[in-house]
């Protein structure tokens, strides 16, 4: 019964340790995301300030831009979490 656990774990280790490494990334990637989506808001109420109208749109269609991708981001890492928590899940299941 030992070896069967140990051969569990093992195998457990060997397939969650990836979706575990990968988590911190997406996470990384959101927090990035977050930090241009405020830049880009700052950026477009500095040309409004300076009345610079052209810069204005072209900024708020990367913010646009920026936001979908935020978008994307944050759903990819839900994924993810989802994916290592059913793993877990699973894992305990099986014991």
């Amino acid at each position: 019964m030992k070896l069967l656990q140990t051969l569990v774990l093992s195998a457990f280790v060997a397939l969650a340790g990836p979706v575990f490494a990968q988590a911190p990334a997406a996470k990384d990637a959101v927090k990035a995301d977050k930090e241009q989506i405020k830049k880009d808001k700052e950026q477009v109420k500095v040309d409004k300030k300076a009345g610079n109208t052209a810069a204005v749109k072209a900024d708020k269609d990367k913010l646009k831009s920026d936001k979908a991708k935020l978008k994307a981001d944050q759903k990819t890492a839900k994924a993810q979490k989802k994916e290592a928590k059913a793993q877990g899940t699973a894992t305990t299941q099986t014991k």
